[in-house]
Parts: C-alpha cells; structure tokens; sequence
C-alpha cells in the first residue's frame, strides 16, 4: 500500500511527486507511455515557476540549460516591454524578473531528475485502467491485470485523463475550433527568405512562425486547415507543407521532420478537483489554448499547492478543511487563465472586429500601469488567495511573498525543506508546539528590508498567512495551517 500514486509523470506530476517526498510520503507515479514524450509544446517558465524552483534549490539546475528573456511581448503576442524599475525588470515585485526560456522535455528530465533523487518511484509503460475507493482508499487496476493500493490518487494525466474520466468528474467547456499544426522540421530556404515571409505573414497571422533551432531545423507553427476528427493522430509532412503554402505562399522546403504534433483551443474546467480520496491536477483539470505559455507553469504551480497538504493529509496532522484548500484556491486560477486565453485567442482572430480590439488594446497597453497588470496575469505573481482578513498588512495575506534577504542569505534560501517559517522581528513570538512543521526566523537574522511587518507567517508554498504582532493571532493561524500543536 502506497501513501500516493500519481497517474502521469509530466511536469505537474513529477513537481507533485517532489513535493511530497520532501515529507517522508511514499509515492509511486504511473506513466503509460514508456518514453519521455520528444514534444516540445512548451517553451518556458514564468516568474511564478521560476521563484517556485528557488523556493527548492533547483533553480541553478534549470538556469544552466535555460535562457533568460524579458517578461513582455506574451499577451497575445503583444509586444510592449516595461521599462525597469525599482524592483528589477519591469518593476515587477520579483528578484527573478525574466522569463525562462527551456525546452518542455529538459523540464521533464530535471524534476525526473528531482523527484528520482527525493525518492519517488516512477514506472514506465504502465497504464490505469480502473479506480475502486473506499473509505481507506483507493485501488487502482493497471492494463497489465495488476492491481495497486493507496491512500490517495492524484490523476496528473493531461487533458483527455483516464482518472478524470473513472471518477465521473465533468469537464464543461468549449471545444476545438481552431487547430494549428506545430513540429520541428529541417528548412531548405535561406534564413533571409524565412525572415521576409515571416515578417509579411506574422503582421496579421499570429499563428504562424519559424523559429530557428541550429543545423537547419526550425521550430514550424502554422494554423490547420481544419480540425482533425482524431487529434491524437499527428499531422503529415504533406499537411504542413500544404498550410505552409497556403498561409505563406511557400512550404520553405520542409522536410526530416524530428517530430510533429497539433494543438487546438479547447477551453476546459473540471467541475471539481476532489472525490473522496482521487485528485486531479494541471491538465486533467483545466485545458486551454496554449498562448501567453501558462500550460505547464499552471500544472507546477498546482502541484506546489497540493503537495504539503497533501503531505500534512497523509501525516496526519491536517487540519479540517486544509486539503479542500486546494481546490478552492486553485480553481479559480485556473478559471482565470481560461478566461485570460479566451481573450487572447480572441485578439489572434485575422477579422476586423477583434483585430481593431487588438489595436485598441495595443495602445492601452502602452500605459506601463495596464501592461504590468497583464503581465502580472500571464507570469502568475498577482494571486492573492482568501486566508481570511487580519488587523495589519492586509495587502499582503493570501499573496506569495517575494524573495527578500535574510542574514546573509535569502529568504527562499530557507524554504528548501518544504516547511512554514514565521519572520520574526519582535523577537518575542515562539512556535512551540509547531516546531516540527514551522521554523522560526528571529530579528537578529533578518537583514535590513527583509520584511516590513513585526512578524509574518508564510506557508510552505510562500504564500502569507499572517502579519503581526500578536501572539493570539499568531496561534490561531498556526492551527488553522498547521494543525493543532504538540506538546
């Protein structure tokens, strides 16, 4: 009997799994397929990932490989970069304010990497077929006739989740409508030619690109001339040669493709992320269009909020309501970045209407105030969750807190372990009792602008849940996050 079993080892499943071992959970991930997937759907890491990975150490690991880029130019494709200010690039309220360009499948090695080195066991080539619960939990059945038994399932399984489907979650929303084709395939033509056609075309299709990624391959993305009735079938050369020609008036002289896919806008929310002992996470909960990159980084940023939870349900010393918290501060995320993809979708349409909403849009945006907002929308450093109100700081409860100096580190610097920290300048609050779960960070060790509060509670996942003073208040949010104390 496992503590956990996670369906799907992708970035959300893979992070979840990390996450939970940094607690002692036991955990098995289940992947179908029997290789890592070669598809790069995803580019990048948004600022919200990138701090999550310094809030774990990992983040030099994934800097190596990866390339830094302003954060602009993402909504829509609208490219409107913030001037700096004094919070770094942007103005932004982040020490990381740059986007992360890196390849989906060297995410998916790493936090392999990552969850493999914390002790999380992942079996490939393995597939679920059947989910039995009850009140103790859950068996799975696997294709090979086998079964499994756990405490949860978490079902990290994509958009078209088995685990979703078994435990008869809804998944309302709105269909393919448009599909565009992408694969990365070898170019005849000379990078001259590419630029001026990519130059004409891309002033009113948006869906359509060549990005090049070294001896003569390219990264092709062109809009479909339908959607396919079986899109797990991927496209031919012969497709993207005739969309090429068609949306460019040349095909480049494509051809070795490495590999070749197709994506559509269908917009997706499950009805809830819970029932009874199965959850779900990243894709198998919400699907959208892939604009602005928030896919993968949603995924990860859902994982980071499950797994202490989850880590405290199987310890046992959750308390009431703490894992339902997952759901009712995720899904309106995610219910937001639908809603933020829908427009942006909307604003790639060539037809006049939405292509005169796109200019207005363009201007406002020229308004550092409004191209901060989106911004903040897109990179994830706007979300303030409902921890409740307090007498002082209120701006800052429910929000992730930024990476400060602390001594003569950093205040993510001491987040590694995956555990509360109460920033304590009055010297005087204590969280006895929490000891084995909190760690307390005293005034002599706060370096100058560490915190502009007396105190401050932050969860394992950054966000605030209590500013003082206020040693009653203190406690009270301590049991409400962490559970009742110990002597």
């Amino acid at each position: 009997m496992h503590d956990v079993i996670i369906v799907g080892a992708g970035p959300t499943g893979l992070m979840l799994a990390a996450e939970l071992r940094l607690h002692g959970v036991d955990v098995l991930v289940l992947e179908r397929d029997t290789e890592p997937t070669p598809v790069v759907r995803s580019l990048g890491l948004h600022v919200r990932s990138i701090e999550v990975l310094d809030q774990r150490g990992l983040l030099d690991r994934f800097l190596a490989l990866g390339r830094r880029y302003p954060p602009g130019g993402f909504f829509a494709g609208i490219t409107r970069p913030l001037p700096d200010g004094p919070e770094g690039a942007g103005g932004l309220d982040t020490a990381h304010g740059y986007v992360l360009g890196i390849p989906q499948p060297v995410v998916d090695r790493l936090l392999a990497e990552h969850a493999i080195e914390a002790g999380a066991q992942v079996r490939r080539g393995t597939e679920l077929v059947a989910i039995e619960q009850s009140a103790d939990g859950v068996i799975v059945g696997l294709s090979d006739g086998s079964r499994l038994g756990a405490r949860y399932v978490v079902g990290c399984d994509g958009g078209r989740s088995t685990v979703r489907r078994l435990v008869g979650v809804g998944f309302p929303g709105e269909p393919t409508r448009v599909e565009t084709l992408l694969g990365e395939l070898a170019v005849t033509a000379d990078p001259e030619t590419v630029a001026d056609v990519m130059a004409r075309v891309r002033r009113t299709q948006l869906r359509f690109g060549l990005g090049p990624l070294g001896d003569g391959y390219f990264r092709v993305v062109v809009p479909a001339a339908a959607v396919a009735q079986d899109r797990a079938v991927p496209p031919t050369l012969d497709e993207f040669r005739t969309q090429l020609r068609a949306v460019a008036g040349t095909d480049f002289g494509v051809h070795s493709p490495r590999w070749l896919s197709r994506f559509g806008d269908a917009t997706r929310l499950a009805d809830r992320y819970r029932v009874g002992r199965v959850l779900l996470a990243g894709d198998a909960a919400h699907v959208h269009p892939p604009v602005g990159g928030q896919g993968l980084n949603l995924g990860i940023q859902d994982a980071f909020n499950l797994g202490w939870k989850l880590a405290a349900q199987v310890a046992g010393w959750a308390p009431d309501g703490l894992l339902d918290s997952y759901e009712t501060e995720r899904r309106p995320v995610a219910a937001a970045v639908l809603d933020n993809t829908r427009a942006q979708m909307l604003l790639l349409d060539t037809d006049p209407g939405p292509q005169a909403v796109r200019r207005l849009l363009t201007e406002l945006m020229g308004f550092d105030e409004v191209n901060r907002y989106l911004i903040g929308k897109v990179v994830a450093i706007d979300i303030r969750y409902d921890v409740g109100d307090g007498p002082d700081g209120t701006h800052l409860l429910g929000r992730r807190l930024r990476d400060l100096p602390v001594g003569d580190g950093h205040l993510y610097g001491l987040m590694h372990a995956g555990r509360g920290l109460l920033l304590d300048r009055t010297g005087g609050l204590s969280v006895d009792g929490w000891g084995d779960r909190v760690d307390r960070i005293t005034a002599e060790s706060l370096g100058p602008g560490a915190s502009d509060r007396p105190a401050v509670l932050v969860r394992p996942d950054g966000h605030v849940v209590w500013v003082g003073p206020g040693d009653v208040g203190l406690r009270l949010a301590l049991s409400r996050w962490f559970g009742a104390p110990r002597s």
